[in-house]
């Protein structure tokens, strides 16, 4: 990969979750990359940024994430989930910008049926959530995304510690849903070599998504066997060292 060790990282987290939830994982990245920056911007509506209204639609999420970063090429997307329709869109509309991306636990319309971009086996559990207070939300979403550390009340302590801090409103939450319903993918590959991850055990969107992905584009492809769709929150270290095998290939 040329470029491969020049320019930053630039995390996108997805759904109603902000940079600080990428934990461990931003730690790992930097001892492993210690000559790369690590940026962490937040979506409007979501961490530092929770103030602020949530675009309706990708692209608009695109550009604000753009203002927030001061490298203007050579960038390393990593991005989950709904980050990894922010991440596409970048690549398809800035392609200059953009040196590699790995995408986890992503999904695109028209690639898969929206009942494997979000699993319908978790329909109730989500307009749950949307009705929850924060603390009872923030254990619904632990739950729901992680299978390895789902458990772990060190971390839940944390999740419910930053909501309070910086709390995403309901309609907020909305507006982020109806982005990424909304997200199709266009039809060119983007320019910058990609990386497909997923986790088989996702419980929230079905790992076909990232197959699918894989399949049309013709990218890099990484599995996890047990990890749940919050894959940096269960398995940073394999993630980590996932990434870093595939730069250095």
């Amino acid at each position: 990969m040329k470029n491969k060790t020049q320019g930053c990282f630039v995390l996108i987290r997805g759904l109603i979750r902000e940079s600080r939830h990428w934990g461990d994982f931003t730690d790992e990245l930097r001892r492993t990359f210690p000559d790369m920056p690590v940026l962490t911007p937040d979506i409007p509506g979501n961490g530092r940024l929770f103030k602020q209204s949530s675009p309706r639609s990708i692209a608009a999420m695109t550009d604000a994430l753009r203002k927030q970063v001061s490298y203007p090429a050579n960038i390393h997307l990593i991005a989950i989930s709904m980050g990894g329709m922010i991440a596409i869109d970048w690549m398809q509309r800035y392609p200059k910008e953009i040196q590699s991306a790995v995408l986890i636990n992503t999904s695109a319309r028209p690639l898969a049926p929206f009942y494997q971009r979000l699993r319908w086996q978790v329909y109730p559990a989500i307009f749950k959530l949307l009705l929850q207070k924060p603390d009872a939300r923030e254990h619904s979403i632990l739950k729901l995304t992680a299978n390895l550390k789902q458990n772990a009340p060190d971390i839940l302590r944390q999740w419910r510690q930053w909501q309070h801090q910086c709390p995403v409103s309901r309609a907020n939450a909305l507006n982020q849903l109806h982005a990424a319903a909304r997200f199709k993918i266009g039809k060119q590959k983007p320019a910058p070599p990609i990386l497909v991850v997923c986790s088989r055990a996702d419980r929230l969107v079905d790992y076909r998504c990232s197959l699918a992905l894989q399949h049309h584009w013709h990218t890099d492809y990484r599995q996890h066997p047990a990890a749940g769709h919050d894959l940096p929150l269960d398995d940073p270290t394999w993630l980590t060292e996932t990434i870093r095998n595939w730069q250095h290939r």
